[in-house]
């Protein structure tokens, strides 16, 4: 997703206010099964900053391995199951983590698949292409250039991504395509979750395909506050 000049950041510990120091991935309905997950927190629906951070689970128990203020998108977050394309927000929810890429080498000691970017390399967002949410190489003819993403025009961007499988296994036409975890650009998102690049070096560093690593995207509740509609706790 493109990025459009925001600053800002969250909570230091990556714990939710107000929940003592129990570990957030602890509080989550839902972590995907796997030992390793990331969290992107927002403070509020339509924040456009927060915090990302990243945790493994060992003999039980979740412990933090590192964290970076993030972005969102330039309009917040959204229930991702209600998104619609094009409003420049952040999907919420629990998402897998398909594959990383990047116009860049990956960086040393990464497991994760990772594919390189190519001049070739298009991500489809045509909702009448039977390519829809997919990277394609070449660009297929039943696939707009103007409705995709030609990946190698982001160096910034897409030196480094996770994809976020974010309306990805059976797309949902008009929900929204392309959303990533990449390096920050110069401000908010148009939907994607983005770190400065030294923090998404070291998250694909990190992260281990054995483990089934997943993201889980949400606000925060304030302290003393009833959870709202997008809290991450409901994922």
């Amino acid at each position: 997703m493109r990025t459009a000049l925001v600053t800002g950041s969250l909570i230091v510990t990556g714990l939710l206010p107000g929940q003592g120091t129990a570990p957030l991935p602890e509080l989550l309905a839902d972590t995907g099964g796997g030992s390793q997950l990331i969290t992107a927190v927002a403070p509020a629906p339509g924040s456009t900053t927060g915090r990302v951070t990243w945790w493994e689970k060992w003999a039980g128990r979740w412990y933090e391995k590192g964290s970076t203020d993030a972005r969102f998108g330039a309009k917040g977050l959204t229930e991702g199951a209600t998104r619609v394309q094009g409003t420049e927000t952040t999907p919420a929810g629990l998402f897998a983590l398909p594959y990383a890429f990047g116009i860049r080498p990956a960086p040393g000691g990464t497991d994760y698949p990772y594919r390189r970017v190519t001049e070739g390399s298009w991500w489809c967002q045509d909702n009448a292409s039977a390519s829809y949410n997919r990277w394609v190489e070449p660009l297929p003819a039943d696939c707009a250039p103007g409705e995709s993403e030609h990946l190698a025009a982001y160096g910034t961007q897409y030196a480094h991504a996770l994809v976020i499988a974010f309306n990805y296994d059976q797309p949902v036409r008009g929900r929204g395509a392309g959303i990533f975890l990449h390096v920050n650009g110069k401000g908010a998102t148009a939907g994607c979750v983005s770190v400065p690049v030294g923090a998404m070096r070291a998250i694909l560093r990190w992260a281990d395909p054995a483990r089934l690593p997943h993201i889980a995207i949400g606000t925060a509740a304030g302290p003393g506050s009833a959870p709202g509609p997008l809290d991450i706790t409901r994922y």
